[in-house]
Parts: structure tokens; sequence; C-alpha cells
């Protein structure tokens, strides 16, 4: 759909719910024209499961990190939410998060990303990675089993092959692929200094 005219929404700090909705001032944000993977999604890369979810939540935490955001109201659905286009240093972010493979164009209201979404696909970024359950149809019913980890509790806490136990915090280039496996000991940890204290050490990328 068309618009003439995009009103100002918000301006200001923003604060992540998940990949795909903000908040500012209090206001909760839909992104327009995009869907990413929710909080608790697992996708599968080589048939093991990875929290897709919180990784995408996690793109958008760094892409946001310290800058002020602006958006453009587009509508409101049935959530009472405010639909919008949103930029960051003039970046609009809805196309970046399709782009990086960290959310899919919502085509049963918005084409305007598709041109994204095949060159992610192409490139196999983020999702495109490996596997993974469409978000609306994960919404519906269409689920996977998944070590869930706390939304303030997001930290990766690995052990490599030869047992050197490395931490991963989101928007890290190896957060996304490194898969959980709390049976093995490894954990999630919700702030470095207590990643550090436990004998992980942070990754160096």
């Amino acid at each position: 759909m068309a618009w003439a005219v995009a009103a100002l929404a918000q301006q200001g700090p923003a604060r992540v719910i998940d990949g795909d909705t903000i908040d500012i001032a209090g206001e909760r944000i839909r992104l327009h024209g995009i869907d990413a993977p929710e909080k608790d999604q697992t996708c599968t890369i080589g048939g093991r499961e990875w929290e897709c979810g919180v990784a995408a939540w996690g793109y958008l935490v760094q892409l946001l990190a310290g800058q002020a955001v602006q958006c453009d109201s587009r509508d409101v659905d049935q959530y009472g939410r405010t639909v919008a286009v949103c930029f960051a240093d003039e970046k609009d972010i809805n196309a970046a998060m399709v782009a990086e493979g960290w959310a899919l164009a919502y085509q049963e209201y918005s084409l305007d990303y598709l041109p994204q979404e095949r060159a992610a696909e192409a490139a196999e970024l983020g999702l495109w990675q490996g596997d993974f359950v469409p978000p609306w149809e994960w919404r519906r019913g269409d689920r996977r089993d998944t070590n869930e980890a706390l939304p303030e509790c997001a930290i990766k806490g690995n052990i490599a092959r030869d047992g050197e136990r490395i931490y991963h915090v989101p928007g890290g280039r190896y957060y996304g692929v490194t898969v959980m496996n709390l049976a093995a000991g490894e954990r999630w940890f919700c702030t470095e200094p207590e990643a550090a204290a436990a004998g992980w050490r942070r990754s160096q990328q």
C-alpha cells in the first residue's frame, strides 16, 4: 500500500522488545513490513537447534545501540501498536533487519522489503543460514522445543571443542550460530561480569 503522507509517530532512544518491536517513551511500535522470529522461536542449522528469535532481538539491540530513533507511522494494528518505518542515523532499520536476514518481508501487509529478503536468502544471511518456520506460521502453532533464555539473560556461555569456555554477547559475530547445549554444561548468563566470574572469557569477535 502506498502512503502519501507519513506522520511522525515517535522519536528518541528505543528499547528493543523483540526483532520487530520497539518501545519509545512508553509507546510500543511494530516495525512496518517485516516479521522477525518470536523471542522463544528456534531455527535449525545442520539439524541442530539455535535460538534465532533471541539472535534477531540481539541484532536489533546492536543496530540501535546509542542511537536516537525516529519512526514514521503507517498504521495502528489490532493490538493498538503504532506500525511504523523507523530510522537510526537516517538508516531504515526495517530494511536492515531484512537485509541481514534477521526478519522476513511481511508480504501479507507489504512488499516493501522483498528485494532485501531475496538478497539475504541468496547470501544465506541470518535465518537463511539454515531452516526455519516463518514467524507467522510459528505463531499459529508450528513450534519446536527450545532451551529459552530470559530476555535479560541472553549471553551464551559456550564450551569449545578443546574445552575452552567462551561467552558470546547478542550482536557478536558468532552469537547467532552458537547453539546452546545445556546438558553439556553450557549456560546462559545475565551479565558479562557474571560470565567472567564463572570462568568464561568473552569471544574476540
